[in-house]
């Protein structure tokens, strides 16, 4: 775990779509530490959202790199092996109760100062997929709109956080089955949400979320 001294807000050009010498020129700024940040499942009625840190070694780059949800499971599996091969990564979970207690963002946001406090090497900068830098991550950082479909290492992190998320999901299911965790991971469906009138919610689901929250018996 590192600690950081508070800095001001970076304020980077960045490329409008992925480009390895682009942003390899700008990870080269901060002695190629530049971490990338993403999350996965902020949406899901059920599960923990979970968040990723990339650092990646650009003249390593896995060939296909793009936004998680771009890629077909396979390739994300793949893709995810390499990475975890050719970079240093972090992974950092926040669960259905912290996100009940502190509302989706602020856990999300929790997380991915988790997420890069954890990496091996300690990050010079981040660049952090969506609009917002968690205010506890004192060191330069740069929130990035569409960053994952803009960004090589932000690219990545969604990678890993989308894999570990789904496979975490999968093993959820065969601990509390009924619910089909395993094909929905979570999210709202059809299945889940007959699922949710039959059984009721179990303690992985979000009480703080509709439809739950909405269920008789949990607490407003």
């Amino acid at each position: 775990m590192h600690d950081f001294a508070l800095v001001a807000p970076l304020s980077l050009d960045l490329p409008d779509t992925l480009s390895p010498e682009k942003e390899a020129k700008i990870a080269s700024r901060f002695a190629c530490r530049l971490a990338g940040v993403d999350e996965a499942g902020r949406g899901p009625w059920a599960g923990p959202v979970v968040t990723a840190a990339v650092i990646l070694d650009y003249a390593r780059l896995p060939a296909g790199l793009n936004d998680s949800k771009k890629l077909t499971e396979a390739r994300r599996e793949a893709l995810f092996e390499e990475i975890c091969g050719t970079a240093d990564v972090s992974v950092a979970y926040a669960s259905p109760a912290r996100i009940d207690v502190m509302n989706i963002r602020g856990a999300t946001l929790w997380a991915m100062t988790r997420a890069v406090a954890g990496l091996g090497l300690a990050p010079q900068a981040c660049l952090i997929d969506g609009r917002d830098v968690p205010p506890s991550l004192a060191l330069p950082a740069q929130a990035v709109v569409r960053g994952d479909g803009r960004l090589l290492a932000v690219a990545a992190a969604s990678i890993v956080a989308k894999v570990v998320r789904d496979r975490l999901m999968v093993r959820l299911d065969a601990h509390v089955p009924g619910y089909g965790f395993a094909g929905h991971k979570g999210y709202g469906t059809a299945e889940h949400a007959a699922a949710l009138s039959r059984l009721g919610p179990c303690a992985h689901h979000r009480r703080s979320f509709r439809p739950i929250r909405d269920l008789p018996g949990i607490a407003g």
